[in-house]
């Protein structure tokens, strides 16, 4: 392998940060919602932050498969927006160091990038790495949204459970980051919000709110969340009020609420879901699909 520290470069004069929680956002794999851009996004606009090392995306990223934009203005090149992939340095409101690793997911060189964070874990001396992202679920956004835990450590989960057993997915670079830092003995996890799979591919303030608020419940961090909250008010109303336009539509979702509360009302019982007739109901990605047609036709008339 290749020296992974030839990877990144360092700010010159990066403090003290031993004990800071390191939170992981990278772009590109699968993030529905847009839950953890929303994350990063609301601590960049709330704390000051300081760039303390810079990736080099050169070696990492394949730009042919995801084209950075560029602007032409008349008649020449104006702009290049060149992907990133930066470590910026926060503190929370009581001054805990917090750093957020955000930019493109590495194309190329998986094993590399991961030991230069391990790297860079050991060299600030992180006491806990976390990485966040949303996922599309047959669920209506009109009950709590789920999340699906996991960590090198079981007892890092405090009693949180996920709705899976085994299954294999398509990689990442945040699972495998998460991998590579528990075999190397560190305190590393990651959380999945559960996102209603007909609003997977629009902002979704709520699930932003339901990853940072699980995510300071394990941490102790402090951080505002009531801009954010107010964000997920507002979008949630705006999603009432189409659904409210249409009593198909509106049918959709009580079906899907009514999956929900089977589902959740067989893990209080102990009960297999499976045996439930749930035949006189359509599918989640039958109901997925009608919600997002609609959803689509009403954008289309705005």
């Amino acid at each position: 392998m290749l020296d992974p520290q030839e990877l990144f470069e360092l700010a010159a004069d990066v403090p003290d940060i031993s004990g800071a929680v390191l939170l992981c956002d990278f772009r590109g794999f699968m993030d529905a919602g847009s839950a953890a851009e929303g994350v990063s996004d609301h601590l960049l606009e709330t704390f000051e932050h300081t760039e303390i090392a810079r990736f080099n995306v050169d070696q990492l990223v394949d730009y042919r498969a995801r084209r950075p934009s560029m602007t032409f203005a008349s008649d020449r090149w104006e702009d290049y927006e060149a992907p990133q992939l930066v470590a910026y340095l926060l503190r929370d409101e009581t001054g805990r160091p917090l750093v957020l690793l955000t930019g493109q997911e590495p194309d190329f060189q998986w094993e590399r990038f991961t030991a230069a964070v391990t790297q860079l874990v050991e060299r600030w001396g992180v006491a806990l790495t976390v990485g966040m992202h949303g996922i599309p679920m047959g669920a209506p956004h009109t009950r709590p949204l789920g999340i699906t835990p996991h960590a090198t450590n079981v007892e890092l989960l405090r009693g949180r459970r996920s709705l899976f057993n085994r299954l294999k997915v398509p990689g990442n670079v945040a699972a495998l980051l998460e991998l590579r830092l528990g075999e190397a003995g560190h305190d590393a996890m990651g959380f999945a919000v559960h996102v209603p799979h007909y609003l997977a591919q629009s902002a979704y303030p709520a699930a932003s709110v339901t990853l940072l608020e699980t995510i300071t419940s394990i941490t102790g961090l402090s951080i505002p969340l009531e801009e954010l909250r107010e964000a997920a008010r507002q979008v949630d109303a705006e999603v009432d009020e189409q659904v409210r336009a249409s009593d198909e539509v509106a049918d959709v979702v009580e079906a899907l609420e009514r999956q929900y509360d089977l589902y959740t009302e067989s893990v209080a019982g102990e009960e297999n879901l499976l045996v439930q007739d749930e035949s006189q109901l359509p599918t989640a990605d039958e109901l997925g699909a009608e919600l997002e047609r609609f959803l689509a036709d009403q954008r289309g008339k705005e």
